[in-house]
């Protein structure tokens, strides 16, 4: 079985680190694994990160993926950091509302808006 590669990029803007969900959908528990072990990695590489996960390829997700969001909150606030999501589908950001997710997390609607909040 292949080693699936995780669907994300990674920027850098002075002391923000970006990481851009590169697919349309993040359905199969292989793919949610995957960016777990992306995302997690970056948040040991620095402690105190200021993260900020871009949604803008996004149009599906399925709760496990919620879940991992929430599970890379914890982490992050363990370590002394900042998350924020940006660029979420309106679609998307229903579901954010509904399970009041948007009262957990700092969403803006662009990534210079996320990155601009860390300044």
């Amino acid at each position: 079985m292949n080693q699936t590669e995780p669907k994300i990029s990674i920027e850098y803007k002075g002391k923000v680190t970006i990481a851009i969900l590169t697919e349309e959908k993040i359905l199969q528990e292989v793919d949610i694994q995957g960016l777990e072990n992306s995302i997690m990695a970056l948040i040991e590489q620095v402690s105190g990160i200021n993260l900020i996960i871009n949604f803008c390829n996004i149009k599906f997700l399925t709760s496990s993926a919620l879940g991992l969001l929430i599970r890379v909150i914890k982490k992050i606030h363990e370590t002394g950091g900042k998350l924020k999501l940006c660029s979420i589908d309106p679609k998307i950001f229903e579901v954010f509302t509904i399970t009041r997710l948007d009262k957990v997390f700092d969403i803006y609607d662009s990534q210079a808006e996320a990155v601009e909040s860390f300044e």
